[in-house]
């Protein structure tokens, strides 16, 4: 008999066991696939020997998540490591912005944007674990650190386009776009500020780390954790229905909104189930791995020692692929996401072939086929690219849904992130993790602080449930 069942054993599923487990409790997590792991898994894809992640690949804020640190993974094999160049933006001919974890160095790199750069990212930097310890909560409670928040909400209310201004050159406009456009949004609205500060300052920080071995070492150390806890997982069990799960005290589903209603029936209160059905989903992700022979040519050499590389040019040309993109239509050059996880993780790769991770941003259940579109896009900024391909395999956003339901639409962030939904997910509640069915909570990253391997919507669900089995 458990105390507690979680249902989905993505990195929220597993924070929460994890979560619950500490406390003494008997955890067992249900996984309806045959692999546990969610978005955070990896291996095999193009050629023998080489590995890839399967979905989240570079991780800027896992060495910064308060949960991640506090679960002692390293017992369990789980390693950060660390690129040289963090991330890199390149530009027409042949330049590119960069950002290193030493925001000082980054600076000096931006010409007579540094001193801006650096009177901007140093505090949020400096007080980053402050900072994460109130953004990785929901948003509508008292902050442990007001004074730091309040200084970076004030900037986070503004639209990308709108703070960029403060820059002058192409270099540092172009290196805050590309990591707002995580958010995917159109940087024209309010809030997508937000998402460029904290990726910016988490980089000068503790850097955009990958995990050793894949993303799927994190999936394993948490699962290690959890069974040294006494909790248990079991995978190819799909859950339906709560009446499945009854009678137990605890249940946490790490589903996204609308599989939560499904799943609650008719013992979910109309309201929320309401706002469940209602919950809006942002554009998708095309994917592709690649096999790739001596790497990536970039004709920038700083792309060449570069984790991450976000490919989409000037800020101006940034913004309009979001924008075509919110619309529902596929721009002629996306936005895109380059990951290079072997720089930091050698045994990724086979000799001298090596995984090369990359998504565009697509509408919203895109059909379409973004193959050439993406290999040309990488090909504007690396010429000879499409040479050194001896492998690839593409998945569209309808395959990203079909091998992870959260994803829907290929919404790889469990929901859009636009101005209301952002401070008020999955709907307008004190509590977000309640569903109102008394002992369920929904723990999934529909719920704050959102999307990223990091494990807070799981270990904040799980404390909310702690705290009502008390009350």
């Amino acid at each position: 008999m458990s105390d507690a069942i979680v249902v989905g054993s993505g990195p929220n599923g597993l924070a929460a066991a994890v979560t619950l487990a500490e406390r003494g409790l008997a955890v067992t997590v249900l996984e309806a696939g045959p692999r546990i792991g969610g978005g955070a898994r990896s291996g095999e894809v193009t050629l023998p020997g080489l590995l890839h992640d399967h979905c989240s690949a570079v991780h800027p804020f896992g060495v910064a998540s308060p949960f991640l640190r506090s679960a002692d993974l390293a017992r369990h094999g789980l390693r950060w490591r660390l690129p040289e160049v963090d991330l890199a933006h390149p530009l027409a001919g042949g330049d590119a912005a960069t950002a290193v974890r030493s925001v000082r160095a980054t600076a000096r790199t931006l010409g007579q944007d540094g001193p801006a750069w650096l009177r901007l990212f140093a505090p949020l930097a400096d007080g980053f674990d402050e900072l994460a310890e109130d953004v990785m909560r929901p948003l509508l409670r008292l902050p442990a650190h007001p004074l730091s928040l309040a200084r970076f909400g004030a900037r986070a209310l503004w639209p990308a386009t709108a703070l960029a201004r403060r820059w002058r050159t192409e270099r540092a406009r172009a290196l805050f776009a590309g990591a707002a456009a995580h958010s995917f949004q159109p940087l024209d609205r309010p809030l997508t500020s937000a998402a460029g500060l904290l990726l910016l300052a988490a980089a000068h920080h503790g850097g955009w780390a990958v995990a050793e071995g894949g993303s799927g070492a994190i999936t394993a150390a948490l699962a290690g954790r959890l069974r040294e806890l006494g909790g248990r997982i079991e995978t190819g069990v799909r859950v339906v229905s709560l009446a499945e799960l009854h009678p137990c005290p605890i249940v946490l589903l790490d589903v996204a909104p609308r599989a939560a209603a499904a799943i609650c029936g008719s013992a979910l209160p109309r309201p929320v189930r309401r706002a469940y059905l209602r919950y809006r989903h942002g554009p998708a992700a095309f994917k592709m791995d690649f096999a790739v022979a001596d790497g990536v040519p970039w004709r920038n050499a700083h792309c060449r020692r570069a984790g991450t590389v976000h490919v989409g040019g000037t800020l101006e040309e940034v913004a309009f692929a979001e924008r075509e993109v919110a619309r529902g239509r596929m721009p002629r050059r996306p936005f895109l996401v380059v990951a290079q996880q072997y720089l930091a993780d050698p045994g990724r790769s086979a000799g001298g072939v090596h995984p090369v991770h990359a998504y565009a941003h697509v509408p919203h259940g895109w059909s379409g086929d973004a193959q050439d579109v993406l290999v040309a896009g990488i090909e504007r900024f690396a010429p000879g690219f499409r040479e050194r391909i001896l492998a690839s395999v593409a998945t569209a956003p309808r395959e990203l849904e079909r091998r992870n339901p959260n994803y829907v639409g290929g919404d790889i962030g469990t929901g859009a992130n636009d101005p209301v939904q952002t401070v008020l997910r999955p709907r307008v509640a004190l509590h977000p993790y309640d569903t109102g069915i008394p002992g369920v909570f929904l723990c999934s990253a529909a719920t704050p602080p959102g999307a990223g391997v990091h494990g807070m919507c799981g270990a904040n669900a799980a404390r909310a449930a702690l705290r009502r089995a008390r009350g």
